[in-house]
């Protein structure tokens, strides 16, 4: 029986994990924390129940096959799976707001149309109909497929994003932000474009247009919430883990990696002593590890921005008009968007009773870092750099802003908080290990792989990558493909390239 060693309980630490043990390994997993998730946590206080990571799920069918291929019960006989409909409220700067429906092309097109005019619905429809092109051209090597070599970097280099062609020339390949003024032609219909990207910490100003499938997967395969929020996924992957016999050591951080021959022979905890093992899985920023660079302003594109959220418990019941989610456009400096997510899951067990509320405002911020000088750059980090966001007064500040645009936007919450909890990179950095409390987006095509992640097999063989800081990226649908990758090369050598 093969010895396994995975570093991290993360997401996609515990996915790999998970099949690994299915297919016959001995694993055992070493955590830093006390617990297992990664950043996908619940805070409890007063009777009421807040998730401080992800609040909503994406690509669900990555789950469905974690539990259809590791054990009877399916994912929805072990958390509460519902779709989202309405999918989300966008309230633009200009104090429009449009209602879209979740999986309805047709009421998506009706919806813009009555809310910003005729056209706009349809302009909005092409425009995700090229990505939906886009997503065709990349879902195997994006998603379904392990990043290997530089031939698969090389290919994923280039932008697939058919934009119209100008002239008798091919153009260079868009950013986001250009296809959006160029092909949408309003101003609000940019800010909802460009949304989808500052959800992932992602500029639009220096995105590939690639990123236009984000809307085209949430418009198509919806976007869902899990019963009791999202930290009872991680408590469902956890038990899985635990019922194919993977055992867990929390409290144990993993100081380094024993590579003898050129082979990973194990791993160095914190403490002095030495795991051997047959296959390491990391599943944690290795950065700080190597003594790499562990600013996460030094990351790349899209991995610099971090998240602040701000947990509101509120006096009153929710309103019977309140909608899941709404994000708030707020304009910025020098044509930099801002947005500001509220979350309003309606669950009742987040909260002590019928007559209290539980809401989550979600910002884009930057990343942490102890010592640096200046203020939070608002509402949004899309500009980069870091903030100290242990400085006096830091945290209240955005979290004051967020509320206050929160407010602007007719949600009326301020006047019904009874008590608050902010929280920065800086506590994200502290309990996960993340360097500056960087939230990795997805992997992207083009800009010359700049947006693409570390591939899942490594220079050292018996060594594997798994989680945000690996392809395909950030997020939990992705994280959990990256589980499902590192296993398949595992399992079935570095020649695998996906299931078919």
């Amino acid at each position: 029986m093969a010895r396994t060693v995975v570093i991290g309980a993360g997401m996609g630490a515990m996915a790999a994990a998970a099949r690994l043990a299915v297919a016959g390994h001995r694993v055992t997993v070493y955590e830093r924390a006390r617990t297992h998730g990664g950043a996908v946590r619940r805070l409890e206080r007063d009777g009421f129940g807040f998730d401080t990571g992800p609040g909503l799920l994406y690509l669900p069918a990555v789950w469905r096959d974690l539990f259809v291929k590791t054990g009877r019960e399916p994912l929805e006989e072990c958390v509460a799976l519902t779709e989202v409909d309405p999918a989300v409220r966008h309230v633009f700067a200009d104090g429009t707001s449009v209602l879209l429906p979740g999986g309805s092309r047709a009421g998506t097109v009706d919806a813009l149309d009555s809310a910003l005019g005729a056209g706009a619905g349809e302009r909005w429809s092409e425009l995700l109909g090229r990505g939906r092109r886009t997503w065709e051209a990349t879902r195997r090597p994006l998603l379904e497929e392990p990043l290997t070599d530089a031939g698969d970097r090389a290919r994923l280099g280039s932008d697939p994003y058919p934009a119209p062609r100008r002239g008798l020339l091919r153009r260079r390949a868009p950013f986001l932000s250009e296809i959006a003024r160029t092909e949408l032609r309003d101003t609000r219909l940019v800010a909802l474009l460009e949304s989808h990207a500052l959800a992932h910490g992602l500029d639009p100003r220096r995105t590939p247009a690639s990123a236009a499938v984000l809307p085209y997967l949430e418009q198509t395969f919806g976007i869902w919430y899990v019963g009791g929020g999202m930290r009872a996924l991680a408590d469902a992957v956890y038990e899985r883990c635990l019922a194919r016999g993977v055992e867990f050591r929390f409290g144990t951080a993993v100081s380094g990696i024993a590579v003898e021959g050129g082979r990973a022979a194990g791993v160095e905890l914190a403490d002095g002593s030495r795991v051997g093992a047959d296959t390491v899985v990391c599943g944690i920023d290795p950065r700080p590890m190597y003594g790499g660079r562990a600013s996460a302003a030094d990351g790349g594109p899209g991995y610099a921005a971090g998240r602040l959220t701000v947990l509101l418990a509120l006096r009153g019941p929710r309103p019977g008009d309140a909608v899941h989610r709404t994000v708030v456009h707020t304009g910025g400096p020098g044509g930099a968007a801002r947005t500001v997510t509220v979350l309003r899951p309606g669950d009742p067990s987040l909260v002590p009773g019928a007559e209290h509320e539980s809401a989550v405002l979600s910002v884009t911020v930057p990343p942490h870092r102890a010592g640096t000088a200046g203020p939070p750059a608002g509402a949004g980090g899309e500009d980069g750099g870091a903030v100290d966001w242990t400085a006096p007064g830091a945290a209240e500040r955005a979290a004051d802003e967020a509320l206050a645009a929160a407010d602007a936007a007719g949600l009326g919450l301020g006047g019904r908080v009874l008590w608050r909890e902010v929280r920065t990179p800086a506590d994200t950095e502290r309990e996960t290990g993340a360097p500056g409390g960087a939230v990795p987006a997805p992997a992207l095509a083009g800009a010359d792989g700049a947006f693409l992640r570390a591939a899942n097999s490594t220079g050292t063989a018996g060594l594997y990558r798994v989680g945000g800081s690996a392809h395909p990226g950030g997020g939990l649908a992705h994280a959990g493909m990256s589980g499902a990758l590192a296993a398949g090369l595992i399992v079935e050598g570095d020649g695998w390239r996906g299931s078919r």
